[in-house]
């Protein structure tokens, strides 16, 4: 029997739910919630479901079994908190929420009521990614030394005008780190593990009418001894694909959008290189970089395939919410930093961050 779906939250980011829900045979799509009814309404007539603008009568289906919570970052407490209380299991757009005490409250919520929680983080499931991260666990590149990421995107500032959520602390959470570059630094901890001390400045260098960065730096010291530096904005023109560079005692590998970009690794087997090929950067991507749109559905829909596949088969989803949660702390870091002017440490103690 195919698990009913319901997605909260029909805005841009929704489509890839959507279109992925729509397209794995062992789930499908009853319905969808949106305070604008209109949105709702035109999401009902495409996918053929029911439309809302009352999430909480999405829970009370006894039909759904599974919910994805894509509202503004800072809206989702109190929706996953009901949904779970309801015993929906629950998918978050990325980020889970904007604080880490947010998060753990999600987090606790599910584990009280036994259902699962996943956050999307849907480059994991690339197959570059999922090659780099498999030679980093076999030991491929030696003791790491270094691992540095780079995310410099740009937006318009018509892209913040938009809508009046973006752009703020409440709901946004945090600007160029959580809302563009949240991927790029799950993937440095999936890649480096967790962080254990950072020092950071952030600015509005590039955009008005905004209370969040646009531009972010900052250097990391990973708990297994190596370094790193992030760099996240959304003032850069014309954009350009995320980078990670990722240096061991046996080796480097650089990665650019989807792709490797360079594999010197030590005693490189036969089968390795033609992986690699496979995987190398080809003359031309598109690139969420400076359009938002430019988004493909198919790695969502692998993850979703997955969370469906745990929920079936009674395991832990591959990106459960404690996963999510790391890259929102080390941010919440990063942020703390940045105010304060000093150095901090992690984990992080109770309290708000934003």
């Amino acid at each position: 029997m195919a698990l009913g779906f319901a997605v909260i939250g029909c805005g841009a980011i929704a489509r890839m739910h959507l279109e992925s829900i729509v397209s794995i045979p062992s789930a499908k799509l009853v319905a969808v919630a949106d305070t604008v009814l209109q949105r709702a309404e035109a999401v009902s007539r495409e996918f053929g479901c029911d439309a809302y603008t009352n999430y909480r009568k999405v829970l009370e289906r006894p039909d759904v079994r599974v919910v994805c919570i894509i509202t503004p970052s800072g809206a989702r407490r109190e929706i996953a908190l009901e949904a779970a209380a309801a015993g929906k299991h629950i998918i978050v757009e990325k980020p889970v929420e904007i604080t880490v005490d947010r998060v753990d409250d999600i987090i606790q919520a599910c584990d009280r009521a036994g259902v699962v929680l996943s956050g999307i983080f849907q480059f994991r499931f690339k197959p570059a990614w999922k090659f780099v991260k498999r030679a980093i666990d076999d030991g491929r590149l030696g003791k790491l030394v270094l691992g540095d990421a780079y995310n410099k995107w740009f937006r318009t500032q018509e892209y913040y005008d938009s809508s009046g959520w973006r752009g703020t602390w409440a709901l946004d959470g945090g600007g160029a780190l959580m809302n563009q570059g949240i991927h790029l630094v799950d993937l440095l901890l999936w890649m480096m593990g967790d962080a254990e001390q950072v020092t950071a400045y952030m600015g509005t260098l590039a955009h008005s009418r905004i209370e969040v960065e646009d531009t972010a730096v900052a250097v990391v010291k990973f708990k297994n001894g190596a370094l790193g530096v992030i760099e996240g904005t959304t003032s850069v023109f014309p954009g350009y694909p995320m980078k990670m560079e990722l240096h061991g005692t046996n080796g480097t590998v650089g990665l650019q959008g989807d792709w490797i970009s360079d594999w010197s690794v030590r005693e490189t087997t036969d089968a390795e290189q033609s992986e690699v090929t496979k995987l190398l950067v080809p003359v031309s991507t598109q690139s969420t970089a400076s359009d938002p749109k430019q988004t493909d559905p198919t790695w969502h829909r692998l993850q979703i395939q997955d969370v469906v596949e745990s929920i079936l088969a009674g395991r832990e989803p591959s990106v459960t919410g404690r996963e999510g949660r790391r890259s929102v702390e080390l941010i919440n870091a990063i942020y703390k930093s940045a105010r304060e002017g000093i150095p901090v440490s992690l984990p992080l103690k109770p309290g708000p961050a934003v």
